[in-house]
């Protein structure tokens, strides 16, 4: 029942401010949020870890019956870790907006609200109906939020946005509805929408036919993420969203396209998966190099991190197409240390353009000396998203590389065979391998460079100001700092029309907003075990089936008739643990050895 509340707190939050003054909007939206915070502790409290890969606290009501369609909410371990990040960024967005939206606060809010209960109902759906329903109405608020409440060029932005993502949607929802119709074939016309029920019909489907649905599924999840080449919606959506509207896009939007991937191009079309998997690889290290070389000429500070999105989902989705249980691992690991951190740096940017009204780099620099406190938290995010070992970035990261090395299954055989016979057993099957990987590997170098850049204009070197500006002595009253040059003033009007005026440095609002995502950036940096085990099992289940398929693949590839190689059951994992033994582990890499070396002859 408490996922039920997830869903329900935020709706009623929104039916409030409807009724309630303008100025009371942003406190009931917090009051919505946070209630929605503390709901997610007892799901958490009761959720069974050392079984995180099968649904828990499921909730079914009949929707239509005659058509097989139920209101259907239950999550595993994956669900769990991407619900807990849209449940943390709720609070923070409607916080962050406190003094940056100061027109039409109701519509704003409320739209936000809208928006969180649409993502959570995608992370928690278990019915296909309901699921889609979810993922195509998260359009509406970020659309409304983005045309309304955006910079300058917000209408292009909003409606490119929609554009790209709906017609992306109307062909994956073809693809879906095709495996639905298979299903009802098979069973005398009895349509069916449950997921679980729906990914076994379509693992049977005949290869070429896995294709097409990957095909469709691919239209909608590749934009959402977004993949290069269809990624061109997101810098500007990302740079003309108000500052809550580019979390939410950084945080859990795009985690939809990568959330969408795994459980239904991985779960429902492994085959396809199996054979297309290079293809897509390729396409992701296009997108990490070209969006890393874009963001190195950037000057907008804003823009340079909506771009560095499209490099580091990249990294995400070739986790995924490794195929293997330490690339699936990295994904999901990536999902969520990517919403953490890119989305504080979006926090950290809105701050400063509030106070500076400006995101050029030419026109802001050295404001350590000014906002040491700002400047430390954003050191920090960069050096998060750098990937510096120690933080958040770094493990998703190399786990999503790693995967991606071993995936080739011509390991132990010509140049990979080359040096001894056990190198072998650390390689898995796929189309990826070394190469590839040493390529995307660059776009970690790219990003530090142009991340450090970044740093090293805004934060640090002689103080620049924009045109201008006039800064806050600390006591509420406006001085100029520019020697004559700057006469603008940092000035915010609250929901009375009285006149306020932003302290120069960080208040403790705004402190109180970054310091929950510094501590988990570093926790998760520190000892990412927190989510692995909370996780591993879901993502065994998937990596066991793509590992048949792979094997039949090279079975197919190699014109051998010989028997598929059953992949031994992870079911024996350790006590108090959750996870595979490593008996179980080394028996698996063993089998599939086997099963190699009986493919080659």
């Amino acid at each position: 029942m408490f996922l039920l509340g997830l869903l329900a707190i935020p709706l009623l939050g929104a039916a409030l401010i409807a009724g309630s003054p303008a100025h009371a909007a942003k406190r009931v939206a917090l009051a919505a949020t946070s209630i929605a915070v503390a709901l997610f502790i007892p799901i958490v409290a009761g959720f069974d870890f050392a079984n995180n890969g099968t649904m828990q606290g499921g909730v079914e009501y009949a929707w239509l019956p005659t058509l097989g369609v139920k209101f259907a909410v239950g999550i595993d371990g994956v669900s769990l870790a991407l619900l807990g990040l849209t449940v943390l960024l709720g609070p923070i967005c409607v916080a962050a907006s406190f003094t940056a939206i100061t027109d039409r606060p109701k519509t704003f809010y409320a739209w936000l609200l809208i928006l969180q209960a649409a993502i959570t109902g995608v992370f928690c759906a278990r019915d296909l109906v309901l699921f889609y329903i979810c993922f195509e109405f998260t359009l509406i608020p970020m659309f409304i939020l983005i045309s309304l409440y955006g910079s300058t060029n917000r209408a292009k932005a909003a409606i490119k946005f929609f554009l790209y993502t709906f017609t992306g949607s109307l062909i994956t929802l073809a693809g879906l509805v095709y495996v639905a119709w298979q299903h009802s074939l098979k069973h005398d016309g009895v349509w069916n929408f449950d997921i679980d029920t729906l990914a076994a019909t379509a693992r049977n489907l005949p290869l070429s036919t896995q294709g097409w649905v990957l095909l469709a599924l691919m239209a909608g999840f590749a934009v959402k993420v977004p993949l290069f080449p269809v990624h061109t919606w997101l810098p500007l959506a990302h740079t003309e969203a108000p500052t809550a509207g580019s979390v939410v896009l950084a945080g859990t939007l795009l985690k939809l396209g990568t959330y969408g991937l795994y459980r239904f191009a991985l779960g429902y079309v492994p085959g396809a998966m199996a054979e297309h998997a290079q293809t897509i690889a390729i396409l992701c290290v296009v997108g990490i190099i070209y969006g890393g070389l874009i963001c190195w000429v950037q000057r907008d500070v804003k823009k340079l991190v909506a771009y560095s999105s499209v490099a580091h989902l990249g990294f995400c989705v070739l986790g995924l197409v490794a195929l293997n249980q330490t690339g699936i691992t990295g994904s999901v690991l990536y999902m969520i240390n990517h919403g953490l951190s890119t989305g504080a740096l979006f926090l950290c940017i809105g701050m400063i353009y509030e106070r500076f009204h400006t995101r050029n780099m030419a026109e802001l620099g050295g404001l350590a000396a000014r906002m040491p406190v700002w400047s430390t938290f954003m050191v920090f995010f960069a050096m998060a998203s750098v990937g510096l070992p120690g933080l958040n970035g770094f493990v998703p990261e190399f786990l999503c590389l790693i995967g991606s090395f071993q995936a080739d299954s011509r390991w132990g055989h010509g140049l990979w065979g080359s040096t001894t016979t056990s190198m072998a057993s650390y390689g898995t099957r796929g189309d990826l391998g070394p190469w590839l990987t040493l390529i995307a590997g660059t776009g970690m170098i790219i990003a530090a460079m142009y991340l450090l850049y970044m740093v090293g204009r805004v934060v640090w070197g002689p103080l620049v100001l924009p045109p201008g500006f006039k800064a806050d002595d600390g006591h509420g009253h406006g001085h100029d700092d520019s020697k004559g040059s700057h006469t603008a003033e940092a000035e915010k009007h609250d929901d009375h029309g009285h006149h306020s005026v932003l302290p120069t440095d960080l208040c403790g609002r705004e402190i109180a907003i970054l310091a929950p995502l510094a501590f988990l950036c570093l926790a998760l940096g520190v000892y990412p075990k927190i989510l692995t085990s909370s996780m591993d099992l879901a993502i065994d289940s998937q990596v066991k089936v793509l590992e048949e398929k792979l094997i039949e693949r090279d079975r197919t590839r190699m014109g051998s008739t010989t028997p598929l190689v059953p992949v031994p059951p992870a079911t024996k994992p350790n006590e108090g643990s959750g996870r595979p033994s490593a008996s179980t582990i080394d028996s698996r890499i063993m089998v599939q050895n086997a099963g190699m070396q009986e493919a080659g002859r």
